[in-house]
């Protein structure tokens, strides 16, 4: 009898619904809305704001990272789910919260890859967050896997190409000031070249200027080449990690910065090397997971397409011989293939060693593996490989740095700062013996 009592109840009780409708963003009145974005990739959306505001979308990049951004996530977004959407939504909140911005003309973006991450997820968290205190602020995704469709900016074949080129400009402006900063004999020199070629880059914008980029890869390293450098060897350190705490100051506590006041060399992987990470991987799809024949033959194009670009870029920073080049995007899968299958794609998935494989080739024998406390695929294929990467390099210094909430900065960089001891202590014998590095 209590077992029926209790079946009847439960048929009587609502089903939680959640498909409640949410604020659209009507791409004909973009003039009218500031599109927030958080500062995930310092070095490549400011381009890319550029590049959107053309079309008529007002965008900007949040800079704020007070204590107070957090304390915003942490009331919305549980601390179990991500470090990085605490982040973002503690953007969100705490820039709508400043009065700088009209709540009704004000939208938000996130960019996502659509892989099997809990980012996929962030704008329904986004979502949620906002309806509690900003229910009329839209919010849009960025991202080519079919997610939220009809709620983003418009993305044709033309747009698709200048983003593609924001991010290859993007790398080259960041790895040409990492290589430069740490050896600049006059302070500020190498953020005057930043400055000069982040003009060039929006000039060649204007117009179809975007498309010569060898010339725009070439003049670039001439300014960046220009600068009065040390000659002097630095503890170089390369970063690689999760997705987000890998390029956002936020959310790694301003890594780099803490690097070059360390009197080290940061070595940042290039942010396309993720994207054609996800490309290969839908390539793969139909190989390991039945994906359809047609869907990889696209990919196929599109990945032979952006690898020539990147070959190309490469040839140029060889052909000057001033300044190491982005990785080769095949040598890093052939890097992967040493230590996992490519068919670990969940998260940063075989890109995570392949990256800490492709440094130690280089060079870069001090590894600092950023990921957010609790994402279980970045402590797989990044904390977890860590065995079989020193295995084929024995001399490789990696630290794994966890990024939350909780998480002390002070502890962290103290972390930092032994692995560092130890880079200064290799870098010295190697100079003592006079062993090429």
């Amino acid at each position: 009898m209590q077992k029926k009592i209790q079946e009847q109840e439960n048929q009587t009780k609502p089903t939680v619904d959640y498909t409640e409708d949410y604020p659209r963003f009507d791409p004909a009145g973009r003039g009218e809305y500031t599109i927030l974005v958080p500062d995930m990739l310092p070095w490549h959306f400011d381009i890319i704001r550029q590049v959107v505001a053309k079309r008529g979308y007002k965008m900007e990049v949040l800079k704020n990272d007070s204590r107070a951004v957090i304390d915003e996530g942490l009331k919305h977004v549980h601390n179990d789910t991500c470090y990085p959407a605490l982040c973002v939504i503690g953007q969100y909140i705490d820039a709508l919260k400043s009065g700088k911005y009209d709540p009704d003309k004000t939208a938000v973006m996130i960019t996502q890859s659509g892989g099997g991450c809990r980012a996929s997820n962030y704008v329904p968290l986004i979502r949620k967050a906002l309806k509690a205190e900003f229910p009329q602020v839209p919010v849009l995704s960025l991202n080519f896997a079919g997610l939220e469709k009809g709620n983003s900016i418009e993305v044709d074949l033309s747009l698709l190409l200048e983003l593609a080129f924001a991010i290859f400009y993007g790398d080259s402006l960041m790895t040409l000031y990492n290589q430069t900063k740490p050896y600049e004999v006059h302070e500020g020199d190498a953020d005057r070249a930043r400055t000069d070629c982040f003009a060039e880059i929006g000039r060649a914008f204007e117009g179809k200027g975007y498309l010569h980029y060898k010339k725009l890869t070439k003049k670039m390293i001439g300014r960046f080449g220009e600068v009065e450098r040390r000659k002097e060897k630095k503890v170089r350190v390369g970063i690689v990690g999760e997705i987000y705490v890998k390029y956002s100051p936020l959310g790694n506590s301003h890594l780099e910065a803490f690097l070059l006041s360390e009197g080290c060399e940061p070595v940042v992987p290039a942010l396309m090397d993720f994207v054609l990470y996800c490309i290969v991987n839908n390539i793969n799809d139909t190989r390991l997971y039945g994906r359809t024949k047609k869907m990889g033959l696209v990919y196929s194009i599109v990945y032979k397409v952006a690898y020539h670009i990147q070959k190309q870029i490469i040839s140029v920073y060889k052909k000057d011989g001033r300044f190491e080049p982005p990785h080769d995007f095949e040598h890093l899968r052939r890097c992967a293939d040493k230590v996992i299958n490519q068919g670990v794609k969940m998260g940063e998935g075989w890109l995570i060693p392949a990256e800490m494989a492709a440094l130690a080739e280089t060079g870069t024998e001090n590894i600092v593996c950023a990921q957010p406390f609790g994402c279980l695929p970045n402590h797989i294929a990044g904390k977890g490989a860590v065995r079989a990467v020193k295995a084929l390099f024995p001399d490789e210094n990696v630290v794994a740095i966890d990024y939350d909430s909780s998480a002390s900065r002070v502890n962290q960089e103290n972390r930092i700062k032994l692995m560092l001891a130890t880079a200064r202590e290799n870098l010295k014998n190697k100079e003592k013996s006079g062993a090429n590095y």
